[in-house]
């Protein structure tokens, strides 16, 4: 009996991890819209390196059908924005418990894997392994 009673704590904390799992990548996705500001970069060889100030951001938008797009901003002294017409557009799947943005331009194409997005931070990393930490873009106020 307390074998029986063993394997099925172990199997309801296994479906519970999976779920979770699961779960957060769809959090992920709820978290990804916004404007967010360059933070660090982690090289593959552990090497950091901080931005303590950027002058562009990155604007993402998802929409219910699991596409979306990044395009760059400049923030100006007035509040607004200055861009470009170049857009980065992305596919959102779910695959291998990872939530994965498969990226088309007309110039490339790319793969980038969520590894956290909440409220404050998006992390992700690219196919070279170098890890993007963004924070949530806070405009400059002057007053």
């Amino acid at each position: 009996m307390k074998y029986l009673n063993y394997n099925i704590t172990l199997i309801s904390l296994i479906v519970l991890l999976l779920i979770s799992c699961k779960n957060n990548n769809e959090d992920y996705v709820n978290h990804l819209n916004g404007y967010w500001e360059i933070e660090s970069v982690i090289l593959p060889d552990g090497q950091q390196k901080d931005y303590t100030f950027s002058d562009t951001v990155d604007y993402i938008t998802v929409n219910d059908s699991l596409t979306g797009f990044r395009k760059k901003l400049k923030p100006t002294f007035n509040g607004n924005f200055e861009t470009s017409n170049l857009v980065e557009n992305f596919t959102v799947k779910f695959e291998n418990d990872s939530l994965n943005l498969y990226y088309k331009t007309p110039y490339d194409h790319w793969k980038e894997t969520v590894l956290n997005a909440n409220d404050n931070n998006l992390q992700v990393i690219n196919a070279s392994k170098i890890i993007y930490n963004y924070r949530k873009y806070q405009p400059i106020n002057l007053d």
